[in-house]
Parts: structure tokens; C-alpha cells; sequence
């Protein structure tokens, strides 16, 4: 190994210790871990730079992706965000207190409602998407490019045998 990283060591020290026991997926999931928290830590100066809580972020961005006019109703934002119905009442409510969406009358259903994102919500919404993504691949940038769609492609692969 030409490279040793704290893992590394925690898993040495394990392995003198308790023998008896495969530390292979402690060496995946430690790793998964710590660069979690990289990863939060890294979102969180985007989304601040951009003047948006992280919820607030998953919110907008699911607007945005879902193209102009960058409106959805709040069952879409909810199976979007995985928040309960009463969470998203709040955070609507406060982007709508930020000037950062408003509520419109579904055109389609007179009873309905479409959560829609304002101007302010869209330039904030795009600055944050562009500092979090120069920051991902900041975080990436030890990796050739090869190496990162390899390592994107086993985690796929991993994550589809959690869903």
C-alpha cells in the first residue's frame, strides 16, 4: 500500500486486536463516513455563499430541475424532499416569507395549489447549484476522470441494493 489514511490505521489497530473479525467493510463504510462529512461541511459553505439553508436548497432545486416556470405542487415537492406534509407546509411557507416562491392557484384544479419559484429564488437557487458543483469537484479532483465515473458506478451499484 502506498498510501495510509486514518481508516488505515483504525483498521490495523482493529485487526491486531480482534483477529477473528473481516474489517473489509469497515475500510468502505469509515471511508463513505468521513467523506460524508466532507461533503456536508462542503455544502454548507455553497448553500451559505448562496444565502440558503440546505432544506431550503432541496426545495428549490427541486423547482428548478423541474423547468420553466419552475412551479410543482406540494405532493411532487414532498415525494421530492421525503419530508412529511406538515414540514413542507412550513418550509413553503417560509420561502414564501423569503420572497422565494409563492403559492399560485393550480390552473388545472381550482382547488389545488402550485408552489412557484420567484426570480430571487432562481438566482439563488442557480449560484448555489454552481458553487456546489465547483466544490464536488474540488473534492474529486485527486481522482482522473476514469476513476470517478468507476467510483460513481460502484456506488450506484451499491446504492440500488439499499432501495
Amino acid at each position: 500500500m502506498t498510501d495510509s489514511d486514518e481508516v488505515d490505521r483504525i483498521v490495523d489497530d482493529w485487526e491486531r486486536e480482534r483477529p477473528d473479525l473481516d474489517f473489509a467493510p469497515l475500510q468502505v463504510f469509515s471511508r463513505v463516513g468521513r467523506l460524508a462529512k466532507l461533503l456536508d461541511r462542503a455544502r454548507k459553505q455553497a448553500f451559505e455563499r448562496s444565502e440558503l439553508e440546505s432544506w431550503e436548497f432541496d426545495v428549490l432545486s427541486a423547482l428548478r430541475r423541474a423547468g420553466a416556470p419552475y412551479r410543482l405542487p406540494p405532493k411532487a415537492l414532498l415525494a421530492q424532499t421525503l419530508v412529511s406534509s406538515g414540514t413542507m407546509t412550513n418550509r413553503i411557507d417560509r420561502l414564501v416569507s423569503r420572497g422565494l416562491v409563492t403559492r399560485q392557484t393550480d390552473p388545472h384544479d381550482g382547488r389545488g395549489i402550485l408552489v412557484e419559484m420567484t426570480p430571487g429564488g432562481l438566482t439563488r437557487v442557480d449560484a448555489a447549484i454552481t458553487r456546489l458543483v465547483d466544490a464536488e469537484a474540488e473534492l474529486l479532483a485527486g481522482l482522473p476522470a476514469a476513476e470517478q465515473r468507476r467510483l460513481a458506478a460502484l456506488l450506484r451499484k451499491l446504492s440500488l441494493g439499499f432501495a
